[in-house]
């Protein structure tokens, strides 16, 4: 993030970033704010600070847009609140509460990135892979299992127990 950018806004309305020696819209505003700069807005004539009209402005056209951030209830309730002697209470609570968020915001990202990697892409292809190794071993296992080996065991002819033999001669002995 670099130094904080100056813009000035004219009576006509327009905004000139001096940055970039431009005049720039509300969007391009918001554009810059959400790749993380830092802007004033001064008044080109007088050089009052008017940053936080002009940032309230950007929130009330992008409210329109969409799902509203800012509930009709939640808006009556600030108006309530200003002049009550909790104003200067309720404007650093907000302010804690939303770097709560971001900050959990941003725990639950990185938690999320480091068990996924660079992309979920590159997660369903690792998983895949193994799958494949998994897969193979199982079917060299059934090719191995279905194949007759050779054992020196096996090659013997299988002969008949004496035992059962003999019971069957006793008992044709006893017949006759």
């Amino acid at each position: 993030m670099s130094q904080v950018r100056i813009i000035k806004k004219y009576p006509n309305r327009r905004l000139y970033d001096t940055e970039i020696s431009s005049y720039v819209t509300l969007e391009d505003l918001r554009q810059l704010i959400i790749e993380g700069e830092s802007i004033e807005v001064r008044d080109a004539r007088s050089g009052n600070d008017l940053t936080r009209s002009v940032l309230l402005q950007i929130i009330a056209e992008h409210e329109d847009i969409g799902q509203p951030i800012f509930s009709t209830q939640l808006l009556t309730s600030l108006i309530r609140l200003h002049g009550d002697s909790l104003q200067s209470i309720i404007g650093s609570y907000l302010e804690r509460s939303l770097q709560a968020f971001n900050e959990q915001q941003q725990q639950l990202r990185s938690t999320l990135g480091s068990l996924m990697g660079q992309t979920p892409w590159s997660l369903l292809n690792q998983i895949t892979e193994r799958n494949m190794e998994i897969w193979k071993g199982v079917q060299q296992g059934l090719i191995n299992g279905l194949t007759p080996t050779a054992s020196p065991e096996s090659s013997k002819p299988h002969a008949k127990p004496a035992a059962k033999t003999r019971r069957r001669s006793t008992r044709a002995a006893a017949r006759q």
